[in-house]
């Protein structure tokens, strides 16, 4: 196997995971998950004979066609978790009464395994709800910045906004740079109080200035 056909197989096997797991943490997985498992023992154990030696213990009762019944709608409930998330609360209540029925009609709710798993699997759908959507962080940065200057404008009473503070700098243009030689120049003229003729140098051909 190359490496491109291993890259091709991981990289389908982690966008398959991936989706599952966003389709998971969209409903209430792990509650229908039990749900169903519930009904299965209830459903099948009723019908079964238990032997132990030479003794055949035949288990069903007279409430047989009950039991199938309970583990069928658990069966049921569960896939509703699945695949009619907005329904959780009603397939959770629902679940929770059948596993309370099927103590008296199956056996001890299965020997009290499908009783146990019924009550766990409904306890967590009726207890699930939708996550929020997770914020990018471009969108935690333009949040945290509009915080900081609600925070100061409280505080300080007139703070401008960062963004008003740069489209300022921004429009006012280049600045000249500090230590610019044309600013020794306009210094020196200033404290001499002389102005250059229009066309003459600060400095002419011999290296000296010129007079005024």
């Amino acid at each position: 196997m190359s490496a491109d056909t291993r890259q091709r197989l991981t990289t389908g096997f982690g966008q398959k995971r991936s989706s599952f797991r966003d389709w998971r943490g969209q409903r209430p997985f792990w509650g229908g998950m039990l749900t169903l498992l519930a009904g299965i023992p209830i459903m099948y154990i009723p019908y079964q004979n238990l032997t132990l030696g030479s003794l055949t213990i035949r288990m069903s009762t007279t409430a047989g066609a009950g039991s199938l019944i309970i583990g069928v709608l658990l069966v049921v409930l569960g896939l509703t978790m699945w695949f009619q998330p907005h329904s959780r609360v009603f397939a959770g209540i629902a679940a929770i009464l059948l596993s309370l029925v099927s103590l008296v009609v199956s056996n001890v709710g299965a020997f009290l395994i499908g009783f146990i798993l019924g009550l766990l699997g409904g306890a967590l759908g009726v207890s699930w709800a939708p996550g929020g959507k997770p914020e990018s962080p471009k969108t935690r940065r333009g949040t945290g910045g509009s915080a900081q200057y609600e925070k100061a404008k409280s505080e300080g009473g007139g703070a401008a906004h960062p963004t008003d503070t740069a489209a300022a700098a921004a429009a006012d243009g280049p600045q000249d740079a500090p230590g610019h030689p044309d600013d020794d120049l306009r210094a020196t003229t200033a404290v001499s109080g002389a102005s250059f003729p229009d066309g003459a140098d600060a400095d002419d051909g011999n290296g000296r200035h010129r007079a005024g």
